[in-house]
């Protein structure tokens, strides 16, 4: 059956404010959080059967334990989706909600179906380790030494980077305090409302005077990562993490973060059916391979294979969300690429942000498509790079 590839336009897109490791949803379950923005995404655009909806596309990086069992199809169930709805839920690490959002627009683009969600969803509190609950490495790793860095931690493939790059600790630090400076500015400024979909955070508290249980309940609607105290001197102070004559600390890498995030994507057929308003459409998306032991670079391969996919020019990407894994990686991007630190991570990145892996796309797609929407971006990227050496990128225009 031959299909004419259509366009795939973004529709809505919402968020979770973005959580500390063991903060504010620290007793918060990822599919309750994926049920929520769920919820929310398809409340923005109400003129359309539900059950239209061809797919459900969620990333996550560690899908186990409370996110496991196809979080996907349990967050839709949740989210009061009609059970002829389907969920899938697909793992590329750090890409995984951006990838999500990819796959559903793909879903639209082959006409397999005219409305889809890509969406993200990540508990790093749910996590006993980073590495997932059960880690079992396949010993094979160990005996060849181009396979060795599969096994590094992501923060020794970060000093690999810096030594390789040349990035100084100085510069690291002097970076993530940028970042939390933008993000703080971003908040004042309530740059991330429209973005954020607010979350009622239920406690249980024992009430010892009347032997009961006694329920605390509060709005969580700002991201808890952002420190405006950040500073160089507080900074230089912390002490090396991955290496003990390193330059990588927890101060210049993102954060352990929980949260989630959705995006509703629709054919142009759907428009004009449901009278949807589009933000803006998926101009290109792709992936590249690196080694794994430098795998901070992997935009670097990415970006330049999305704007050619795309057919576009890197000066004209007016807007990048370049995601914050560490300063050290984010730095050798930007120095290799030559990207205009002025339109990378205008509202600060992860660093301050928080990285709740398979969301974090999702997420930044969110804060693109808030950006595009006040008419501050025309053109825009979302890309990262991922675990075991790779990178995404993905682009989208406004129309």
């Amino acid at each position: 059956m031959n299909r004419q590839i259509q366009d795939a336009y973004i529709v809505a897109a919402t968020r979770t404010p973005v959580a500390k490791r063991r903060g504010a949803f620290k007793n918060v379950r990822p599919d309750d959080m994926l049920a929520h923005v769920l919820s929310a995404v398809v409340k923005q655009v109400p003129a359309f059967d539900l059950a239209e909806i061809g797919d459900v596309v969620v990333g996550c990086a560690m899908p186990e334990a409370e996110q496991g069992m196809n979080v996907a199809r349990i967050g839709s169930l949740l989210a009061g989706l009609p059970n002829s709805v389907p969920g899938i839920t697909v793992n590329r690490f750090c890409a995984s909600g951006l990838n999500a959002v990819a796959d559903a627009a793909n879903r639209i683009m082959l006409g397999e179906c005219d409305i889809a969600i890509g969406a993200g969803t990540e508990s790093m509190t749910a996590m006993t380790q980073i590495m997932g609950n059960k880690v079992s490495l396949n010993p094979a790793i160990f005996e060849k030494h181009e396979n060795l860095a599969i096994a590094y931690g992501m923060g020794l493939t970060a000093e690999k980077v810096a030594q390789r790059y040349g990035v100084s600790r100085e510069d690291q630090d002097a970076f993530a305090v940028a970042s939390h400076q933008k993000a703080c500015a971003a908040i004042a400024a309530g740059k991330f409302k429209a973005e954020i979909t607010p979350y009622l955070v239920r406690g249980h508290l024992p009430d010892f005077a009347s032997s009961a249980v006694r329920i605390v309940e509060r709005v969580f609607d700002t991201d808890e990562g952002p420190r405006p105290d950040s500073s160089l001197e507080g900074l230089a102070k912390l002490k090396t993490v991955f290496a003990a004559k390193g330059s990588v600390t927890a101060g210049n890498s993102s954060q352990m973060s929980d949260g989630a995030g959705a995006v509703l994507l629709m054919s142009e057929a759907a428009l004009k059916r449901t009278g949807a308003r589009p933000i803006a459409r998926l101009r290109g998306f792709s992936v590249a391979g690196v080694p794994p032991e430098i795998m901070g670079i992997g935009p670097i391969a990415a970006i330049p294979k999305a704007l050619k996919h795309a057919g576009v020019n890197l000066a004209d990407v007016d807007w990048i969300e370049l995601n914050e894994a560490f300063a050290a990686q984010a730095l050798a991007v930007m120095r290799d690429l030559k990207l205009d630190p002025a339109r990378v991570n205008p509202l600060g990145g992860a660093i301050a942000l928080g990285h709740p892996l398979g969301a974090t796309g999702a997420i930044r797609v969110a804060t693109l498509m808030s950006a595009m929407q006040r008419g501050e971006a025309k053109l825009g990227m979302v890309t990262m790079c991922i675990g075991t050496g790779m990178g995404a990128a993905g682009l989208f225009e406004v129309v």
